[in-house]
């Protein structure tokens, strides 16, 4: 990863029952349907730049993947704009490889080796132009000294927002984001619905009725409102994989590997975010989210209950919208042993054909 920035800078699903959608028979065909091709298929390699963006004199840090430079005259590719969580930068939330990590489900040895872990990878190889960000306060973006709370994040999407469209010339894209980044992708789409296609709400919160995690948290209340940052040390980092009663779901050496990706980064985190979990919820009033949305929970999430997120389900007033359970999974999603999953989920989701309407 220090290297990729030094450089910059020059098949099973648990379904709840309901919205499931033909999307999830056959996203491939869809995609190539909408002009999506195959990376992998053509050989290209991977392209990456980096980008800033400017919020009231705070630099904000873009990174950018897709395959091949992007060349006048290009056909653009369909946007996909990966939002983080409260306790992890963006590179390692979505660009993270494990070197020397034997992997658990390679057939043979010639396949074993390092683990992309790379969500970037995956999604430009499968024909997508993807962006992410450093929120205010994380990685590589400066701080403007506040928390980094849900409303501060919208800030930052709406300063990064444009750098994407000025670069691409498209003026909308899709959402992703798991967590407390599926609560700043939600908000954002409620302030800025023109800009979003399609929205991926994966490890959600709503009202956080009944959540184990956010009792947790809501007895850390005092200790959130007076530091606008938090301790996040290897031990936290490490909680964050056992807290759900779920650490078989992970491979040590990944966790290991995110602990040495973000403390080069320092011991504290904004908690801005964790505070507005413990005390402000809901954030997303979902009536107002007029995207198709996706929503994913893992089987054991302690961060939420399936009837918090049905709740805010029921409410969305677009009918393009599936709800989908992944089995053996806990919290973290995309750090999961099951993460295949999930992104067999997402991609069908962004690929599916537009509903006629009736």
């Amino acid at each position: 990863m220090d290297n990729e920035h030094d450089v910059a800078r020059r098949t099973v699903l648990m379904s709840a029952g309901i919205g499931i959608g033909a999307g999830l028979v056959s996203g491939l065909a869809s995609a190539q349907a909408q002009g999506v091709t195959s990376a992998a298929a053509a050989g290209a390699e991977i392209w990456s730049s980096e980008y800033w963006a400017n919020k009231g004199g705070v630099k904000l840090n873009l990174w950018r993947k897709r395959v091949g430079a992007p060349k006048a005259g290009d056909k653009p590719l369909p946007i996909l704009f990966l939002v983080h969580g409260s306790s992890f930068a963006t590179r390692t939330s979505y660009d993270l490889r494990v070197p020397g990590l034997r992997r658990a489900e390679a057939a043979s040895a010639a396949q074993a080796g390092d683990v992309d872990y790379s969500a970037m990878n995956l999604f430009a190889r499968a024909g997508y132009d993807v962006w992410t960000m450093d929120h205010d306060g994380y990685g590589y973006s400066g701080s403007s000294g506040n928390n980094s709370d849900i409303a501060s994040g919208v800030e930052d999407l709406k300063a990064a927002v444009p750098v994407v469209m000025k670069e691409t010339g498209q003026t909308k894209m899709h959402m992703y984001g798991p967590s407390s980044g599926s609560i700043r992708a939600g908000a954002y789409a409620m302030a800025e619905p023109e800009r979003v296609d399609r929205l991926v709400l994966a490890a959600f919160t709503y009202k956080g009725k009944d959540s184990v995690e956010m009792d947790r948290r809501r007895k850390r209340i005092e200790e959130l409102r007076a530091n606008p940052r938090r301790k996040r040390d290897a031990a936290m980092i490490r909680s964050v994989y056992t807290r759900d009663g779920h650490a078989q779901g992970y491979d040590p050496a990944l966790i290991e590997a995110i602990v040495a990706a973000e403390m080069k980064h320092g011991d504290t985190i904004p908690s801005g975010t964790y505070l507005d979990m413990a005390v402000n919820l809901p954030l997303v009033d979902p009536r107002k989210v007029k995207s198709p949305v996706l929503m994913l929970r893992g089987e054991h999430d302690g961060n939420s209950t399936n009837d918090d997120l049905l709740d805010f389900y029921r409410q969305l007033p677009n009918g393009d919208r599936q709800f989908v359970i992944l089995p053996d999974t806990a919290h973290s999603l995309g750090y999961s042993k099951n993460r295949h999953l999930l992104w067999y989920a997402v991609k069908n989701f962004l690929a599916a054909p537009t509903p006629v309407a009736a």
